[in-house]
């Protein structure tokens, strides 16, 4: 019979801990008993986040400020975490940079994206999961064990339809960029190999791949976006965090090297 899950006791490493979906890691990972270490550019926290850490004990919440492109502030970080919360058994690498469809915002032709959008879009996705892992992946080996939870996209494995952008009244058409699914592509393979190198010394590694998740999305698109998926809706925080829990915990003690798609089917058509 397997356990509850029950993170007493862990302390739990957040990256991007200030972004759209980091009060919600936090939240989930608060509320099963871990000590939670958020890590952000930015050194002050949100309404989204505030409202998360007034209803939990704040006691068990340290902000850090770091940034995942800079080994480092990473280096810094992890000596913080250390000493003000525990080595670190959870670690969710979740920040990430991401263009969504938007009137107001950058459009450009294929041919014609800037070079530093792409590299900047690499930067914090990719390059900077694989420092986190690093730096405090490494340290979790030498501890002898931990779960990594990688945040990745369906579009780490599937194509964006530009119908589903082509009301949006911009010239050149909005493009999701390629270098966000070209990231989280890399987020999974570096999963897979992780997993590989570090299942002997106890630690399991696994992304965990949202599909589209509400927000201030608009209307007409998200009434494409929901025709479109079998469940008929966009994700919402509640459906993220038992996935989290799942894999952040002892019930996926036998998961390693796995994608685990929370994406309403989206990618089953």
């Amino acid at each position: 019979m397997p356990a509850a899950i029950d993170l007493t006791g862990s302390v739990a490493v957040v990256t991007g801990v200030c972004g759209r979906l980091g009060p919600v890691w936090t939240d989930a990972l608060l509320g099963a008993g871990a000590d939670v270490v958020g890590l952000d550019v930015r050194d002050t926290v949100g309404p989204e986040l505030r409202a998360v850490l007034d209803a939990h004990d704040p006691k068990r919440f340290t902000h850090l400020v770091a940034d995942v492109t800079d080994t480092d502030s990473l280096r810094g970080a992890l000596d913080a975490c250390r000493e003000r919360a525990g080595t670190p058994t959870v670690l969710v690498n979740n920040a990430g940079v991401d263009s969504p469809p938007s009137a107001q915002g950058g459009s450009w032709r294929f041919e014609d994206i800037p070079d530093e959008v792409s590299a900047g879009v690499l930067a914090v996705n990719a390059q900077g999961t694989l420092r986190m892992c690093q730096v405090f992946g490494t340290e979790m080996v030498r501890a002898g064990g931990g779960s990594i939870v990688n945040i990745g996209s369906m579009y780490g494995g599937l194509a964006p339809d530009p119908r589903m952008y082509a009301h949006l009244p911009v010239d050149p058409p909005f493009l999701k960029p390629p270098a966000y699914g070209m990231s989280k592509a890399g987020v999974a393979s570096l999963t897979r190999y992780l997993a590989a190198l570090w299942g002997p010394s106890g630690v399991r590694v696994n992304t965990l791949s949202p599909g589209g998740v509400l927000g201030a999305q608009d209307p007409v698109f998200r009434g494409k976006f929901d025709a479109r998926v079998p469940l008929r809706r966009m994700a919402v925080a509640d459906d993220l965090t038992g996935p989290l829990l799942f894999l952040a915990s002892d019930l996926s003690r036998y998961v390693t090297g796995t994608e685990l798609a929370v994406d309403g089917g989206f990618g089953c058509w």
